[in-house]
């Protein structure tokens, strides 16, 4: 594709962009809303032309009305009554009160009304694009008849708060008697503006709409009513519900109860108080909700850095590891981000040119290959244009990202510098797949002269050890340094860093080609038990080079104040069963005095810059292969602390990184490459004859 080409191809795609940004949405007809929709024709209706929910038009009544085309012929037809304008509006009436229960959004733009930005008149509440996906995930959760539970990480400003608290409105006003709701704010201003959003709605709300049909009411019956003393706690009579709102200022004010619903609202700003964590107080507030349908759990919150309850529990939710869902709201996908671009031909050939450019002339500047990303991801040209001009307000990108993230990555500020380039890291996805295989390996012990002995794989969907590639043997034709064998120790409780023992393929680097992940074990377990398990893999592996990361080794012998280093003893009855252990090299002087060959892998101050060197120098030309997408988690959370030390950000783990910058180091700079030699014999462990006096 020539230049001009590829410029046209972006102009093209932008429109294609904006027609399904700027779609036509109208709530009260249905067209371009929330939902699965069918557009059906009832002349004598006050919305003649409706695009109404597909589940709505299994009702019995709202199929009869569709398939009459009108309401006289309903009542006429159907019914066989002579037709009257009292009827009709009584029809018109009971449809209306189904499609509020089948329809969000229409329930939302005819009966609830939230303040107008910028002061006027309180307003009837439209949903905007994002709430519309936010609505779709809710009701997708809804209509499948599971519990909704939400991590919500959000950009500013687009009223995730206000949709989450009116879904739960919809919940107790229209779905079911008797739901209790309970909600969260970050402060006491917050919750005062909760307090307010309620009342306006409920106000403004129809009395009618909340008896039955037909049902005797007072226009004059009040439709919100204080329980208790505090304040904080509410009842709509007619619906036997109450609403509870508390600030996680007040821990006390946070405990549940009889709940089903609850929305903590800016968990990622709730501070610590005395007692009291944001993690004791989420406990309080939902450990009373049961995990059933029409209940719901949300957190929601913009980013407030890394380490925190919220960014641990919406990386738990985005990895499929929580009751949760996790779910990210960029700022291009807000409409009001959005400048009108004057030249689009220039600004497009702009954008294309500077694609692969990383320079900045300023610190209030973001590069080309910046947003060309912001392009890849998404966003249009207009909204890029918008976020140059916005980005002339900060100093720095991560003043920006914190209010304005493009990735859910992004969103938590960190204070180091990123030690790997993102868009390097993007281009390894395409690699990353589920493994072919799970299980373990196992032998005849778990330990010992046995450890090694009728190697085997088992396979267990509950497995540690993930295989998308079996070891490759050939009985009579080895291939040297082929396989390598490399371990990160961890620790065995739940809490503790993860372990890990990676394996690389290296058979393609013997004819310029890369290495390739094709074993990983990923658990906890005791120290001495995993460099025996280490042993075994490495041995499953056609007795590949084992290298085992030494320091946790070493530092768990200071914790426990045990005399002599017992890392070298451990990783020395390894070798007396397992003869392809990697040993450090020993210098001149060690070698003259005669010092013993110390096993394993030590990161120091000297090691370390020149693994992750070696780490930068791999993704940025794409060096080798990799097929679990976690560790390219990692890689984007690794950086460079202001101290000048490496490591992963407050909150991330670097474990699955440190067995690629450690063995893909020795892979390029300390193996030799593949070779295939006819095979003598298969490597043997010798039996060792005991010693006695007749020996001597």
């Amino acid at each position: 594709m020539t230049r001009e080409e590829a410029i046209q191809a972006i102009i093209k795609e932008n429109e294609r962009r904006n027609a399904e940004i700027y779609a036509k949405f109208d709530p009260v007809s249905g067209e371009g809303s929330v939902g699965e929709r069918k557009k059906v024709v009832i002349d004598d209706f006050p919305v003649s032309v409706q695009w109404l929910p597909v589940e709505m038009l299994r009702v019995p009544l709202v199929r009869q009305i569709v398939e009459c085309g009108s309401v006289r012929a309903f009542l006429t037809d159907n019914l066989n009554v002579e037709y009257t304008e009292e009827d009709r509006l009584k029809v018109i009436e009971q449809f209306v009160r189904i499609r509020c229960r089948y329809d969000f959004a229409f329930w939302a733009a005819v009966f609830v009304y939230i303040k107008r930005k910028g002061g006027g008149e309180d307003i009837l509440f439209r949903l905007s694009r994002p709430q519309r996906r936010f609505v779709e995930r809710l009701e997708r959760l809804r209509k499948a008849g599971k519990p909704i539970r939400i991590v919500l990480l959000k950009a500013r400003q687009w009223g995730g708060s206000t949709v989450s608290q009116l879904y739960m409105a919809w919940l107790q006003l229209v779905h079911k008697v008797g739901l209790n709701s309970l909600i969260i704010a970050h402060q006491g201003a917050g919750s005062d503006e909760i307090k307010d959003m309620f009342d306006r709605m409920i106000k403004a709300y129809p009395v009618e709409m909340l008896h039955k049909l037909g049902e005797a009411y007072d226009a004059n019956e009040p439709k919100l009513v204080g329980v208790g003393k505090s304040g904080s706690i509410y009842r709509v009579p007619q619906r036997n519900c109450k609403i509870k709102i508390g600030t996680a200022e007040r821990p006390d004010s946070c405990r549940g109860g009889d709940y089903n619903l609850v929305h903590l609202s800016e968990v990622g700003l709730w501070k610590a108080t005395e007692g009291k964590k944001p993690e004791d107080i989420v406990r309080s507030a939902c450990s009373g909700v049961l995990y059933r349908p029409y209940t719901m759990i949300v957190y929601e919150s913009t980013a407030n850095g890394t380490g925190n309850f919220f960014q641990r529990e919406y990386d738990m939710a985005s990895k499929g590891k929580s009751q949760f869902e996790a779910m990210f709201v960029s700022w291009f996908d807000i409409e009001i981000y959005s400048t009108p671009v004057d030249d689009i031909l220039s600004f497009a050939a702009s954008l294309y040119d500077n694609r692969n450019n990383d320079n900045v002339a300023s610190s209030r500047e973001e590069s080309g290959k910046y947003l060309w990303w912001l392009w890849e991801k998404g966003a249009t040209l207009e909204a890029i244009h918008w976020y140059i001009l916005e980005r002339a307000k900060y100093n720095e990108h991560a003043s920006m990202a914190s209010e304005y993230p493009s990735d859910d990555v992004e969103a938590f500020v960190h204070s180091g510098t990123m030690v790997f380039d993102k868009y390097k890291v993007e281009a390894f996805k395409k690699y990353c797949k589920e493994p072919r295989f799970v299980g373990d390996v196992y032998a005849d012990a778990d330990e010992g002269k046995n450890a090694l002995k009728n190697l085997r794989f088992v396979e267990d969907r509950q497995g540690v050890l993930w295989i998308w590639e079996k070891p490759e043997i050939d009985e009579d034709e080895k291939v040297t340094n082929r396989y390598l064998t490399v371990v990160d120790v961890g620790g065995r409780s739940s809490k503790a860093d993860w372990s890990v023992i990676v394996v690389f393929d290296r058979l393609f680097m013997a004819e310029g080609g890369r290495p390739a992940v094709v074993a990983q074990w990923y658990g906890h377990c005791d120290i001495d038990l995993l460099a025996w398990k280490a042993a075994q893999i490495a041995a499953f592996y056609d007795n590949s080079l084992l290298v085992i990361e030494s320091n946790t080794l070493e530092t768990h012998d200071k914790e426990r104040d045990v005399d002599g280093d017992q890392s070298q003893f451990i990783l020395n009855q390894i070798k007396g069963v397992y003869p392809n252990l990697y040993a450090r090299k020993q210098s001149e002087e060690d070698i003259l005095q005669g010092l013993p060959t110390k096993y394993g892998f030590h990161t120091n101050v000297a090691t370390k810059p020149m693994v992750i060197s070696t780490m930068v120098k791999v993704i940025r030309e794409n060096l080798y292969v990799e097929r679990d997408a976690r560790c390219l988690d990692e890689y984007l959370t690794y950086e460079k602390k202001p101290n000048g030390a490496y490591g992963a950000i407050i909150g991330k783990h670097d474990d699955l990184l440190m067995t690629r910058a450690i063995g893909l180091h020795i892979c390029f700079y300390e193996m030799e490459l593949p070779k295939f030699v006819k095979r003598t014999k298969r490597m043997l462990v010798k039996k060792k004859n005991a010693v006695s006096a007749a020996t001597i």
